[in-house]
């Protein structure tokens, strides 16, 4: 009971970490994830592109129609002032991408978690003794 007791604060403690981790660092990863998928990246560098970047949704993709074919665009007015376009193309890699960066979180959770698992404290006691 004590070592099942002990699994589940360290469950705790590793997701907690990873929410930490995920709050820090999000924006950039995302923005490397999209540029990597095909999307382009334009600055709001002229005051148009300023008034039309505040109009969109932040961080939250939108889809526009361009010519028959779907555009989907990305508003990061904070991180880069910027938008990210990119075709369906784009933004299938850009789904398969983040999808294979939750698998690769997930296996080094588990690691994680089963390397605290394996830790031995019989030399140290039971820490929820303390």
């Amino acid at each position: 009971m004590k070592l099942s007791s002990f699994a589940v604060v360290a469950v705790l403690g590793l997701a907690a970490a990873g929410c930490v981790t995920d709050a820090q660092q999000p924006q950039q990863t995302k923005e490397n994830l999209l540029s990597a998928a095909g999307f382009r990246m334009r600055l709001a560098d002229t005051p148009a592109r300023v008034a039309s970047l505040k109009a969109m949704p932040a961080n939250q993709f939108v889809v526009k129609n361009q010519n028959g074919q779907p555009l989907y665009l990305y508003a990061d007015p904070v991180a880069c002032g910027c938008v990210f376009y990119g075709n369906q193309n784009a933004f299938t890699a850009y789904q398969q991408m983040v999808f294979e960066q939750r698998i690769m979180n997930e296996q080094e959770m588990t690691a994680m978690m089963n390397q605290q698992a394996a830790f031995d404290f019989g030399v140290w006691g039971d820490p929820m003794l303390y």
